[in-house]
């Protein structure tokens, strides 16, 4: 049956252009594999980066693999075929280097399928020499990677533009001086950037579990420090392959990198800093691409809003006949070209979030966002010809209130009222997710709310909305969130917790799992965490201290919470650019 997986492959590469393809030579081969679906993972402009780069080098030939379908999944166990790449159809186990992209917390569980589905020892420790040197990188690699210490040999730490090439000559030098595993790892945990846990111990508070401490083994860094890209010209940021079988059928193109709005919940804001915006020149050179085949442009950022010559780089997209969408805008500095040319480029929906209905609890999380940014934005819609508009809203952040989830059902009514009133008969969507608690954010200290709270408020939300016409209600599953929040701030045990939970069923079997310890979910996600601990992803240095956290967590503690205004050149304040 094997045969069958193979050609499955063929025909998706079939649909393809742009995909490399190095037989025999002395490169080094690196299988670049995604934790989920083919469909999912070619949306994810990362791996579009990181294969470019990679296959750009003379020394190195990249390929991909994904999880595959539930079907196909079957079809490998039942055939005892091993997990394959998509260019040549090689068994990922004969690869130098398997590469992960850690960009969700459930996809901790797929990480652990795809090895099985490779015939690779999930267990670092246990690996042999004839095996791949297991890598990950992405934002939960780097904002903590130690629930999936266990499993993974090394963590790209910040930006693989900075870090990978580095990493190559490390990684090619000891090979060549034929150095195993063990003399390979403490050489590559030198180089800036890069972290291996088995070159350090850690022990922790068995009455704290956020409580660590962590001895070096071998000659390497104290801690790791981040590694970002200064300049983003200096390398692309566009679609290195097309395929009609994905999310986005389309060519991304990264204008802007990092975020410097301060918003306290968000790991992009603190982990991608400092804020960088592409040329307007680097920019139109990468619309080059995308004109060759008339694709639809997908503007890739943390806020495309916020991108200072974003009208002007509108008016050049429709300018040369195409269309175009964008990650993410905010409506306080939306402007209306960008929204017409969304509307002329076929959107349908337009998408704001204000996380919060109060002001307190925007101000409590430096949100920024006032009713009236919203209202302009919706007015600007609605004067586009948008009909359909969604609000992403958080529940259970610090310091909420029953109060705030009515402030939330208030936004939604007058929003709606606006619509109806200016003629835009389609529909609101509230899309709401439970806060979580994420490493090196200034909320990284506070508790998750309990999940009979965050029950009641979606209850209470949408309750209240039903008897609206054309407005919808989608949450996120508590527990599911639950889960996220346990793996975003967990420690290595955290890890052997994941790997048995993974052996009974995957996510839905962590609660079990957690109880045959003696643990409850909420023990973990619900508690809120000293400041003064030393925490399970310190060995990790952002750039900024964590009294900078601390500072900006404080703050939002008080009863009337300050303001902290956006980054700016010259800014000196949490440190990233010293």
């Amino acid at each position: 049956m094997s045969w069958r997986l193979k050609e499955q492959l063929k025909e998706l590469l079939k649909g393809e252009a742009g995909y490399c393809i190095y037989r025999g030579g002395n490169r080094t081969r690196v299988v670049l594999a995604y934790p989920n679906s083919y469909f999912v993972g070619m949306s994810n402009l990362g791996l579009h980066i990181i294969y470019r780069l990679l296959n750009n080098r003379n020394d190195t030939a990249c390929e991909r693999c994904f999880l595959p379908e539930r079907k196909q999944q079957e079809e490998y166990e039942k055939s005892k075929a091993q997990l394959m790449s998509v260019e040549t159809q090689s068994v990922i186990a004969a690869f130098d280097i398997l590469a992960f992209i850690m960009s969700f917390e459930m996809d901790y569980f797929n990480i652990l399928k795809m090895l099985e589905l490779g015939k690779i020892s999930p267990l670092a420790a246990d690996r042999g020499e004839q095996e791949p040197l297991v890598i990950a990188g992405g934002p939960c690699a780097t904002f903590n990677p130690e629930p999936m210490s266990q499993f993974i040999d090394a963590f790209i730490i910040g930006e693989g533009e900075v870090i990978m090439p580095s990493f190559m000559e490390v990684y090619n030098q000891a090979k060549g001086e034929g150095k195993g595993r063990k003399e390979l790892l403490a050489d590559l945990a030198k180089v800036p950037g890069v972290y291996v846990p088995a070159c350090y111990e850690v022990s922790y508070n068995e009455q704290d579990s956020f409580s660590a401490r962590f001895f070096q083994k071998d000659d390497v860094p104290k801690r790791v420090n981040r590694q970002w890209l200064d300049n983003l010209d200096d390398f692309p940021g566009e679609s290195a392959i097309y395929t009609e079988n994905t999310e986005f059928k389309l060519h991304l193109i990264e204008i802007a990198r990092g975020c410097g709005r301060h918003c306290r919940f968000c790991m992009a804001g603190y982990c991608f800093r400092r804020p960088r915006n592409r040329s307007l020149k680097a920019i139109e050179k990468m619309l080059i691409n995308a004109k060759k085949d008339g694709r639809r442009v997908g503007l890739m950022g943390a806020a495309i809003s916020d991108y200072p010559e974003i009208d002007k780089l509108c008016q050049e997209i429709l300018g040369d006949g195409l269309n175009m969408s964008v990650a993410s805008f905010r409506a306080d500095s939306v402007t209306q070209e960008l929204v017409n040319s969304l509307a002329k480029s076929g959107l349908k929906t337009l998408t704001m979030a204000p996380e919060a209905g109060s002001k307190h609890i925007r101000a409590v999380i430096n949100k920024g966002i006032e009713d009236e940014h919203l209202i302009n934005a919706m007015s600007m819609g609605i004067k586009a010809g948008i009909k359909n508009f969604r609000l992403y809203i958080m529940i259970g952040l610090p310091g909420e209130t029953t109060d705030d989830i009515q402030a939330i059902i208030q936004m939604a009514e007058n929003l709606k009222d606006i619509m109806e009133k200016n003629g835009a008969a389609g529909r609101l969507t509230l899309s709401i997710n439970p806060f979580i608690p994420k490493p090196f954010t200034p909320f990284q200290w506070a508790p998750m709310a309990s999940i009979k709270y965050i029950q009641t408020a979606i209850k209470q939300i949408t309750s209240a909305l039903k008897k609206r016409h054309n407005i919808e209600v989608i949450a996120e599953s508590p527990r599911d969130a639950y889960v996220q929040a346990l793996l975003a701030r967990g420690n290595r045990n955290t890890g052997a917790y994941l790997f048995e939970a993974y052996q009974h069923g995957g996510s839905k079997g962590m609660k079990a799992v957690l109880k045959q310890h003696g643990f409850t979910m909420e023990d973990f996600v619900c508690q809120s965490i000293e400041l003064d601990n030393n925490l399970p992803w310190d060995i990790l240095d952002m750039g900024f201290s964590k009294d900078y956290l601390k500072k900006e967590y404080m703050e939002a503690c008080q009863r009337m919470p300050k303001h902290t205004i956006q980054c700016f050149d010259g800014c000196r304040r949490c440190g990233v650019c010293d």
